[in-house]
C-alpha cells in the first residue's frame, strides 16, 4: 500500500482553524520557540560557546544544550540568568492584535 501524500502545513492550518485549545497551545509554543531562537542567535553573535555561556550564567553546558535543542523548557529564572550573562534584559510590550 503506497503512502498518502500529506501537506502538513495545510493540515495544521485546518486544525488550528477548528480547535481553539490547539490554537492557543500552538501560539504559546511559537512564542517560546521565537525567544529560544533569539537566545541562540545572541549567543552565537557574541561568539560564545554553550560552555562559555553556561559558565557566565551559572548553569551547566548540558542545560544550555537541552534548552537550545528544545528538549527542555527553561524556567523564567534560567532565562533571566542567560539574558543577564548575555547583557540583555526582558521588556514586556503590548501585543499588536489584528
Amino acid at each position: 500500500m503506497p503512502f498518502k501524500k500529506v501537506n502538513i502545513s495545510t493540515l495544521i492550518s485546518e486544525r488550528l482553524d477548528t480547535d481553539a485549545e490547539l490554537k492557543e497551545m500552538w501560539n504559546n509554543s511559537r512564542m517560546e520557540y521565537a525567544i529560544l531562537g533569539e537566545l541562540i542567535k545572541i549567543r552565537k553573535g557574541q561568539g560564545l560557546s554553550q560552555s562559555e555561556l553556561a559558565e557566565k550564567s551559572g548553569n551547566k553546558q548540558q542545560v544550555i544544550s537541552r534548552i537550545e535543542n528544545k528538549e527542555n523548557s527553561p524556567t523564567l529564572k534560567t532565562v533571566c540568568s542567560l539574558l543577564n550573562a548575555l547583557d540583555y534584559e526582558i521588556q514586556l510590550v503590548p501585543r499588536h492584535r489584528v
